[in-house]
Protein backbone atom coordinates (compact mmCIF):
# COMPACT_ATOMS: atom_id res chain seq x y z
CA UNK A 1 0.00 0.00 0.00
CA UNK A 2 1.43 3.36 -1.00
CA UNK A 3 1.64 5.78 1.90
CA UNK A 4 2.63 8.81 -0.20
CA UNK A 5 -0.42 9.91 -2.14
CA UNK A 6 -1.58 13.45 -2.74
CA UNK A 7 -4.82 12.46 -4.49
CA UNK A 8 -8.09 11.23 -3.08
CA UNK A 9 -8.36 7.97 -1.20
CA UNK A 10 -7.38 6.19 1.95
CA UNK A 11 -3.63 6.36 1.20
CA UNK A 12 -3.78 10.16 1.45
CA UNK A 13 -5.82 10.00 4.66
CA UNK A 14 -3.35 7.53 6.16
CA UNK A 15 -0.38 9.74 5.23
CA UNK A 16 -2.06 12.74 6.85
CA UNK A 17 -2.92 10.73 9.99
CA UNK A 18 0.73 9.74 10.43
CA UNK A 19 2.29 13.10 9.62
CA UNK A 20 4.38 14.33 12.54
CA UNK A 21 3.47 11.33 14.72
CA UNK A 22 6.05 9.08 16.31
CA UNK A 23 4.70 5.57 15.90
CA UNK A 24 6.03 2.88 18.22
CA UNK A 25 7.95 -0.29 17.41
CA UNK A 26 6.80 -3.48 19.13
CA UNK A 27 9.52 -3.17 21.81
CA UNK A 28 8.69 0.51 22.37
CA UNK A 29 5.05 -0.49 22.79
CA UNK A 30 5.97 -3.04 25.45
CA UNK A 31 8.21 -0.48 27.20
CA UNK A 32 5.33 2.01 27.12
CA UNK A 33 2.99 -0.57 28.67
CA UNK A 34 5.48 -1.23 31.45
CA UNK A 35 5.66 2.50 32.27
CA UNK A 36 1.86 2.70 32.45
CA UNK A 37 0.70 3.53 28.93
CA UNK A 38 -2.72 2.27 27.96
CA UNK A 39 -2.42 -0.30 25.18
CA UNK A 40 -5.66 -0.54 23.22
CA UNK A 41 -6.29 -3.53 20.95
CA UNK A 42 -8.90 -2.78 18.28
CA UNK A 43 -8.68 -6.11 16.44
CA UNK A 44 -11.81 -8.12 15.85
CA UNK A 45 -12.64 -11.13 17.98
CA UNK A 46 -11.83 -13.36 14.99
CA UNK A 47 -8.41 -11.77 14.49
CA UNK A 48 -7.61 -12.14 18.19
CA UNK A 49 -8.75 -15.79 18.17
CA UNK A 50 -6.44 -16.53 15.23
CA UNK A 51 -3.27 -15.07 16.73
CA UNK A 52 -3.82 -14.58 20.46
CA UNK A 53 -4.24 -11.73 22.89
CA UNK A 54 -1.81 -8.87 23.43
CA UNK A 55 -0.50 -8.88 27.02
CA UNK A 56 -1.88 -6.05 29.13
CA UNK A 57 -4.09 -4.62 26.39
CA UNK A 58 -7.61 -3.34 26.82
CA UNK A 59 -9.76 -4.53 23.93
CA UNK A 60 -12.04 -1.74 22.70
CA UNK A 61 -14.25 -1.94 19.63
CA UNK A 62 -13.35 0.85 17.19
CA UNK A 63 -17.00 1.92 17.00
CA UNK A 64 -16.87 3.16 20.62
CA UNK A 65 -13.17 3.98 20.95
CA UNK A 66 -13.46 7.75 21.36
CA UNK A 67 -16.29 7.46 23.89
CA UNK A 68 -14.39 4.96 26.04
CA UNK A 69 -11.18 7.01 26.08
CA UNK A 70 -12.45 10.59 26.33
CA UNK A 71 -12.02 11.59 30.00
CA UNK A 72 -15.05 13.91 29.74
CA UNK A 73 -17.38 11.16 28.52
CA UNK A 74 -19.71 9.41 30.99
CA UNK A 75 -19.07 6.05 29.26
CA UNK A 76 -15.26 6.26 29.57
CA UNK A 77 -13.20 3.40 30.97
CA UNK A 78 -11.53 3.92 34.38
CA UNK A 79 -8.07 4.40 32.83
CA UNK A 80 -9.30 7.42 30.83
CA UNK A 81 -8.31 9.84 33.59
CA UNK A 82 -6.98 12.79 31.59
CA UNK A 83 -6.19 14.03 28.11
CA UNK A 84 -2.51 13.43 28.93
CA UNK A 85 -2.79 9.61 29.11
CA UNK A 86 -0.29 7.85 26.87
CA UNK A 87 -2.25 5.57 24.52
CA UNK A 88 -0.91 3.09 21.98
CA UNK A 89 -3.54 1.74 19.59
CA UNK A 90 -2.92 -1.68 18.06
CA UNK A 91 -4.58 -3.42 15.11
CA UNK A 92 -3.54 -6.35 12.93
CA UNK A 93 -1.17 -4.56 10.51
CA UNK A 94 -0.90 -0.97 11.70
CA UNK A 95 -3.22 0.77 9.26
CA UNK A 96 -6.56 1.23 11.01
CA UNK A 97 -4.68 1.89 14.27
CA UNK A 98 -3.09 4.98 12.68
CA UNK A 99 -6.53 6.33 11.80
CA UNK A 100 -7.86 5.48 15.27
CA UNK A 101 -4.94 7.22 17.00
CA UNK A 102 -5.51 10.31 14.86
CA UNK A 103 -9.17 10.34 15.89
CA UNK A 104 -8.13 10.15 19.55
CA UNK A 105 -5.75 13.08 19.07
CA UNK A 106 -8.63 15.06 17.54
CA UNK A 107 -10.62 14.34 20.72
CA UNK A 108 -7.72 15.89 22.67
CA UNK A 109 -5.74 12.79 23.64
CA UNK A 110 -2.53 14.34 22.33
CA UNK A 111 -0.26 11.42 23.32
CA UNK A 112 -2.19 8.82 21.29
CA UNK A 113 -0.08 6.89 18.80
CA UNK A 114 -0.05 3.39 17.35
CA UNK A 115 2.06 0.29 16.91
CA UNK A 116 3.74 0.42 13.50
CA UNK A 117 3.06 -2.88 11.74
CA UNK A 118 0.47 -3.95 14.28
CA UNK A 119 0.30 -7.37 15.89
CA UNK A 120 2.04 -8.86 12.86
CA UNK A 121 5.13 -6.75 13.69
CA UNK A 122 4.75 -7.74 17.35
CA UNK A 123 4.95 -11.41 16.37
CA UNK A 124 7.84 -10.79 13.96
CA UNK A 125 9.73 -9.18 16.87
CA UNK A 126 9.33 -12.42 18.83
CA UNK A 127 7.11 -10.87 21.49
CA UNK A 128 4.49 -13.06 23.16
CA UNK A 129 0.74 -13.24 22.77
CA UNK A 130 -1.44 -15.34 25.07
CA UNK A 131 -4.64 -17.40 24.92
CA UNK A 132 -6.13 -16.26 28.22
CA UNK A 133 -9.39 -14.27 28.20
CA UNK A 134 -9.08 -10.78 26.77
CA UNK A 135 -9.69 -7.62 28.79
CA UNK A 136 -12.69 -6.60 26.68
CA UNK A 137 -14.19 -3.19 27.48
CA UNK A 138 -17.75 -2.60 26.36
Amino acid sequence: MSEHNDGPGVARVLTEARRGVRRYTPRETETARLRGALIVDTRTETQRAETGELPGAAVIDPTVLEWRLDPACPTRIPEATSYDVEIVVVCRQGYSSSLAAESLRRVGLHRATDLAGGVEAWLDAGLPLHREPADVRR
